[in-house]
């Protein structure tokens, strides 16, 4: 019996022993070392990205007013062509024809006004002589009025069958890379009536990035307004081996009422002849200048379903769920922190998966 009681004591013992080891390694493990540090403030431009498209500095649809035979196209589809290269030839016996007949015409107008004109000189000295009656002399000047407004329209006729008959041969009125064309030589135009379009030729030495931004959004358009922006960073999901910026160029002077958006565009110089019309492009706009931004690394945020957090160390060295509305990247490793937290936050900056809520810590101060 003795000797039972005995080893029961023993047992209780060790029990003991090893229940207050485990509080031991509980309380220490509370007490784990953390490195944390307080947010750095700094003045900060703030941005936000806004998708966009990209169109040609010009663009131009190339058509044929004229109608006849296509002779010839001479250019291929996708290559540079300069202003006034030659892209077109169209039959022009008809309209050469008509430049004949007008320039006949306008010879006989100029023909019976010489003679209206003699005619009317020689009434004018016969009234003086009572050889003709006043009337005689009034019709005269009538026929001769009319003779000058015939060559009027005589002339008038001339130059626009001089113009048709340029519309034969189409040039490039600016310079650029074209399209295709939309028939091959061979092909009867019919552009009289109306104009048929032929080709485009897209000046792409420059391109506009279109993009719009809520009214919604906290901007100050005063600073947009006021500097027009420049050297903003742009961002595409296209393979592109060169970085771009632009500089703001245009601001709506009113809201798209349908959508509650301010328009804006952004000119971009294409350097490489890398960048295309019809292109995504992120417009990254700076739109307010915080002079006293909470910034903290980036690394130490974390990301739930409720969105960004911080693990934040109170004072009584508690650790503590903080969510976080965040800003922009700020030197590549910093995250500007719009709400969440102040300056006098201690935030955990390393070993975020060893931490949880209300676990206690010694937190150790890091730059």
């Amino acid at each position: 019996m003795n000797k039972n009681l005995a080893l029961a004591a023993v047992a209780a013992g060790l029990l003991a022993v090893s229940c207050g080891g485990h509080k031991k390694d509980e309380i220490h493990g509370a007490e784990e070392a953390i490195d944390v540090a307080l947010p750095e403030v700094d003045s900060v431009t703030l941005s936000n990205t806004y998708p966009g498209v990209l169109t040609a500095a010009q663009k131009v649809d190339v058509v044929a007013r004229v109608s006849g035979q296509l002779l010839s196209k001479n250019y291929e589809g996708g290559q540079y062509v300069n202003k006034g290269d030659l892209l077109f030839r169209i039959e022009d016996s008809k309209y050469r024809d008509a430049v004949q007949q007008a320039n006949a015409a306008l010879a006989t107008a100029m023909s019976e006004r010489d003679y209206a004109n003699s005619h009317y000189e020689a009434v004018k000295k016969a009234l003086e002589s009572d050889a003709v009656s006043k009337m005689e002399v009034n019709e005269a000047e009538s026929n001769l009025r009319q003779a000058e407004a015939s060559i009027k329209n005589a002339r008038a006729a001339l130059e626009t069958a001089k113009t048709n008959l340029s519309y034969c041969t189409i040039t490039a009125p600016i310079s650029g890379v074209i399209t295709s064309a939309s028939m091959d030589a061979g092909n009867y135009v019919n552009g009289e009536g109306n104009a048929v379009k032929m080709t485009t030729i897209y000046d792409n030495s420059s391109l506009t990035a279109n993009f719009s931004v809520e009214s919604s959004q906290d901007i100050d358009m005063e600073m947009i307004d006021s500097s027009f922006l420049s050297h903003i960073p742009l961002m595409f999901s296209d393979s592109i081996k060169h970085k771009y910026y632009g500089d703001l160029s245009y601001v709506a002077p009113n809201l798209d009422t349908s959508t509650g958006t301010l328009a804006l565009q952004c000119k971009i110089q294409n350097t490489y002849d890398e960048l295309r019309p019809g292109m995504f492009v992120k417009v990254d706009l700076p739109y307010k200048v915080e002079p006293k931004a909470i910034l903290v690394k980036d690394a130490s945020i974390s990301t739930d379903q409720l969105g960004k957090y911080l693990y934040v160390v109170n004072d009584s060295n508690t650790v503590v769920y903080t969510p976080i509305k965040v800003g922009p990247l700020y030197h590549d490793s910093l995250r500007v922190v719009v709400s969440g937290i102040t300056p006098d936050s201690k935030y955990v900056t390393k070993a975020l998966l060893k931490v949880r809520e209300g676990m206690k810590v010694n937190p150790k101060l890091v730059k």
